[in-house]
């Protein structure tokens, strides 16, 4: 938890992302702490992972174009895959990824999920911890989404998931 607060704080001072979206971010990393006593209990005696980072962002946007524009000539950020619907945006060690709305006329702007870098991957084993908690995990290439409690999207990946192929 305090690599991921020292993460989202590095962002925020960086202008990467905005006070709004660091409490936000910091508040469902405290809820996921709030569970109580019996709940840290349960989990220090079955642990899942160990995140390492926010792997990318991802954002819905009503014109993925005008948002690629924008962070590249203010951020300087370096726009690759873009396939005319998405694109990502490379920041350091992060992606933002910013993509056309899915549904015409669905909520935007939108945090469509956070991912999740972490230790040691493999993708079989992964799929079989998510399945035992009862998270019932969508492969998505070589990374995994899954609903958390409060139905938001969560993925987690490996380090290499953003990287091209060899």
């Amino acid at each position: 938890m305090e690599e991921m607060a020292i993460g989202l704080l590095d962002q925020f001072e960086r202008g990467a992302i905005s006070r709004r979206q660091l409490v936000q971010f910091l508040s469902l990393g405290l809820a996921a702490l709030a569970g109580g006593p019996a709940r840290a209990a349960a989990a220090a005696a079955a642990p899942g992972f160990r995140a390492t980072g926010v792997n990318h962002i991802s954002l819905q946007v009503a014109d993925y174009a005008r948002s690629r524009d924008f962070y590249v000539g203010l951020f300087g950020m370096t726009a690759s895959n873009d396939n005319g619907k998405q694109c990502d945006l490379t920041f350091g060690d992060t992606v933002l990824i910013v993509r056309n709305a899915y549904k015409a006329g669905g909520p935007t702007p939108l945090v469509d999920h956070i991912a999740y870098t972490v230790a040691d991957w493999d993708f079989k084993r992964v799929e079989a911890e998510l399945k035992r908690r009862g998270l019932k995990p969508e492969p998505d290439s070589n990374s995994f989404h899954f609903v958390d409690p409060d139905g938001y999207d969560v993925q987690i990946a490996g380090k290499d998931f953003m990287k091209e192929p060899a």
